[in-house]
């Protein structure tokens, strides 16, 4: 696997290519966004010649295709989770982040398999199903079965009868065996991130600790889906190299995984540095990007692999995330801790978190700005449990017949969400907004979502097709 790892990033290729195309003509540029619009892909050629814009007609153009193609792939969703740290233990030194291993200025803690319980019950008393959980890479005394354990943990969690229905999964890179084992707990997506993909940066910035071998990194996706979890996501750290340089070393990765698997990533997070106690490098990255840069790195991923989620976090802030619904983003998460416990304990304690938070706002909060934006927040999980993954979605999604179900999950887990858990005032803004799509919709979609949200207003619950 080492071999082709080092053979897939072609270093060397996205340099020439960045080189040949730092000064677009517009035509050049006229020409990658009328392909885009096909809504079939980009190659590295083309995402060059994106990355290479800085003219604001071309910029305004950029961003009028990207939410061209949003609109018609997602429509007005926006799935919502939320991330839950188990443990902020860690045996890698990473410069960038808190739980690096040599950091004495947090509190370590690894919650209980009873105090993810709790945590979890936190969660689903503000409304959420389905979570993001997330480890410092180094467990307690039972290792691996830790994770194993935990997950179980939010699984088993019940609240008034209400439930978690989904658990993602962020964790070290493990085993082919392991990763059997992972898929065996029915989780939904793998995510792992390689925060850099120019080896001579990965190599100055993870100093200490497993981490360090990039290749192992690199591989871990091959051996999710070699273990059968077809559902996983990539993503890089932006501000630790030239973001042009990360965003086609994303593509190279994410054909690299059609090749191999006949399906790319489910999705691609856009995590941009952010300060981290005891991190001088978080509050200066080496390669800051700019919010309007970081506005463009959303649109050109939407155009360059459009039928991938893409995640943004609560690192930024609550303007950015708005100005980036718009732009490509298809999940959010939201009332997010980066510290284990802080949920349960109401404590929003940054010191001993990953990173600092941009977004501070409660669930409910965000609920009702998203849906004063127009946007269905959505907290279905039916794709999960219908077996309608990796390449079973794709072929859904690509010819666009993955609306027909998405919409109407949308519109019904939503309902569920404010017949449940809202505010006086969010449910009448979300209400309103749940009548208003429906009688936008036509054919099967609109007679689905009529009759879900109908059985949710009937006391139901936790229905979708």
């Amino acid at each position: 696997m080492e071999t082709a790892t080092q053979s897939f990033i072609r270093e060397q290729e996205i340099q020439d290519i960045l080189e040949k195309h730092t000064h677009p003509d517009n035509q050049q540029v006229q020409d990658v966004l009328s392909k885009a619009a096909e809504m079939k892909g980009l190659n590295l050629q083309e995402v060059a010649v994106l990355t290479g814009i800085n003219d604001h007609a071309q910029l305004e153009q950029l961003f009028q295709t990207a939410n061209q193609i949003k609109d018609t792939i997602y429509g007005k969703r926006l799935v919502l989770f939320a991330p839950l740290y188990i443990s902020n233990l860690c045996a890698n030194e990473c410069t960038y982040c808190a739980f690096r291993a040599k950091n004495k200025a947090i509190v370590r803690r690894s919650l209980t398999q009873d105090e993810i319980i709790h945590e979890t019950e936190a969660l689903i008393k503000q409304g959420h199903k389905r979570v993001l959980l997330v480890a410092g890479e180094s467990y307690p005394r039972q290792g691996f079965q830790y994770v194993l354990d935990s997950i179980q943990s939010v699984y088993a969690a019940k609240l008034n009868d209400a439930e978690i229905r989904r658990v993602n999964v962020n964790v070290a890179p493990l085993t082919t065996e392991e990763f059997k084992l992972l898929k065996a707990e029915k989780i939904g997506t793998y995510q792992i991130f390689q925060e850099t993909y120019h080896r001579e940066t990965y190599k100055k910035v993870h100093i200490g600790g497993k981490k360090m071998n990039y290749d192992w990194r690199l591989s871990s996706i091959h051996r999710a889906m070699e273990a059968g979890i077809d559902d996983v996501g990539i993503g890089v750290l932006f501000g630790l190299n030239d973001y042009r340089f990360e965003l086609l070393a994303l593509m190279q990765h994410s054909a690299e995984l059609e090749r191999v698997f006949g399906v790319g990533p489910h999705t691609i997070s856009v995590p941009r540095m952010e300060p981290a106690t005891g991190s001088d490098m978080a509050s200066h990255p080496p390669f800051p990007v700019s919010d309007l840069e970081f506005r463009k790195i959303v649109a050109i991923l939407r155009l360059a692999v459009p039928y991938t989620g893409i995640i943004m976090s609560t690192r930024e802030t609550a303007k950015m995330r708005r100005e980036t619904f718009a732009l490509g983003v298809s999940q959010i998460s939201a009332g997010s801790r980066t510290n284990p416990g802080g949920y349960e304990e109401e404590v929003e304690d940054e010191v001993s978190g990953q990173f600092s938070l941009g977004d501070h706002r409660p669930l409910d909060e965000v609920i009702r700005d998203v849906a004063e934006m127009g946007y269905i927040p959505s907290f279905c999980t039916g794709c999960y449990r219908l077996g309608r993954t990796g390449q079973d979605f794709m072929d859904l999604a690509k010819p666009g017949a993955i609306k027909a179900h998405c919409g109407p999950n949308a519109l019904s887990s939503f309902m569920e969400y404010l017949n449940n858990y809202a505010t006086p005032k969010t449910f009448e803004i979300g209400k309103q907004l749940v009548e208003q799509t429906i009688a936008g919709m036509q054919g099967v979609p609109a007679d689905r979502a009529r009759k879900l949200v109908d059985r949710v207003n009937n006391g139901q619950s936790d229905v979708f097709c």
